[in-house]
């Protein structure tokens, strides 16, 4: 049933996404008032939005891809989605740095299954030259979730505030979870170019058998590790991004309500922007140019970084601020689409979803969560030195280390160069 209907599984796996990422993002949202609430540090504050998640979150990403390679996706995503919303319930009853702690680091338990399930859907629905655009479609959720937290932070948090926002927000999710359980994954399994049908769709593999297929792919595509360096390496903008509100707060003095208002229409307009013009644009360099899939994440890293690095020295209302904000948006999910094409194009189809599963755990293990930490940890001493802009110079100090994926996506280019020329 799902092959007959691609258009309705991706809008439904979309619909999935968004509210995951709203669950997710409510901590960013409501950020001036959870740390008020509970008291947190910058340091704590980083603690749960890096650290805390990506202990769950990293370890059952990889956990996920495997099962997902080898059992009922939709299933998969169903317990993966109780597990996330009736933990950010729970989020909303935290009286404590320690009860956050532990709700959180179950919401990243749950979360962890619908990447790894949700593109393996996706690369079955959709060929190679339409996978990106629906990868990047797929990846919309991420600023529409985003986005949405910060507007219901800005009017529903006023009128209920956070905690019955979360427990609402739950309520929603564990219902969604309910009624995917009885949709049958009935997806035949299919590979690209030499990974022909017949050899890898119905094929099972062991446990060992994966992570021996997985070892073999990443030692013999250099495409792989590269792409998996840019991948993470772009995830360092996101970190200092999980900041902005508090340093738009605390360093520029803005109205707490409305900038919340703004960075959620922000996040959305632009966000999407990037996720579905960026997937757009890259299978379109791949049906019409000879350039690298690759290219597109290099344009984007070019044009965005410099206008982040601007914006930090800006006051606000000023042009340049809401530039930078603009190019924070489009930057991280304008190479989703792409970079999610190279893993499903170069990783055997019977690991596909535990390559993702490895790429969402190096990401929020390297870039989310060390990440969030060191901005947190930065902020707070350079506060302690007499700073009055801690905040600015961590977010910039990571704005430099996003420039790192430049190297990750040039070496993605030429590797895929380099099979071309060796398969010619």
């Amino acid at each position: 049933m799902l092959q007959r209907f691609p258009y309705i599984v991706l809008g439904a796996l979309l619909f999935i996404n968004i509210i995951g990422y709203v669950d997710r993002a409510m901590l960013l949202g409501f950020s001036p008032q959870i740390t008020g609430d509970l008291q947190l540090s910058n340091t704590q504050f980083g603690l749960l939005t890096g650290a805390v998640w990506v202990v769950s979150y990293g370890v059952m990403a990889l956990v996920c891809g495997s099962m997902a390679d080898r059992y009922s996706r939709t299933r998969l995503i169903s317990v993966g989605m109780f597990i996330w919303s009736a933990c950010t319930a729970a989020s909303g009853l935290a009286d404590t740095f320690g009860h956050m702690v532990v709700a959180r680091m179950l919401v990243a338990t749950g979360e962890a299954a619908l990447v790894p399930a949700g593109t393996s859907l996706i690369a079955d629905l959709f060929d190679e030259k339409h996978r990106s655009t629906a990868n990047g479609l797929f990846f919309t959720g991420i600023p529409l979730g985003i986005g949405i937290a910060y507007l219901l932070s800005g009017t529903l948090g006023v009128a209920v505030g956070w905690r019955n926002s979360f427990i609402m927000l739950g309520v929603i999710g564990v219902v969604v979870s309910a009624v995917l359980w009885f949709i049958k994954d009935d997806l035949p399994r299919r590979g690209d170019g030499a990974q022909s049908s017949a050899d890898t769709s119905a094929k099972k593999i062991s446990a060992k058998e994966q992570a021996r297929t997985v070892l073999q792919t990443f030692v013999e595509r250099p495409v792989l590790v590269f792409t998996l360096i840019g991948f993470v390496g772009v995830h360092f903008a996101v970190a200092g991004g999980y900041f902005v509100q508090l340093w738009l707060v605390r360093e520029l003095g803005v109205e707490q309500a409305g900038i919340a208002r703004q960075l959620g229409l922000l996040q959305i307009i632009f966000g999407c922007l990037g996720a579905a013009g960026g997937g757009w644009a890259s299978d379109w360099i791949i049906r019409h140019t000879r350039f690298s899939p690759a290219a597109l994440p290099i344009l984007s890293l070019s044009i965005c970084l410099p206008l982040m690095v601007a914006s930090r020295f800006a006051n606000a209302g000023e042009p340049q601020l809401y530039l930078g904000l603009g190019a924070s948006f489009i930057l991280p999910f304008s190479v989703y689409g792409s970079s999610i094409g190279l893993f499903q194009r170069a990783a055997p189809v019977m690991v596909r979803a535990t390559v993702m599963g490895i790429a969402m755990m190096s990401l929020n293990i390297v870039a989310l969560s060390l990440g969030a930490l060191m901005v947190g940890w930065l902020a707070d001493v350079w506060s302690q030195a007499g700073s009055v802009t801690p905040l600015k110079w961590a977010m910039l100090t990571f704005d430099g280390l996003t420039a790192l994926a430049l190297l990750g996506y040039v070496g993605a280019a030429i590797s895929l160069r380099r099979e071309a020329k060796s398969s010619d």
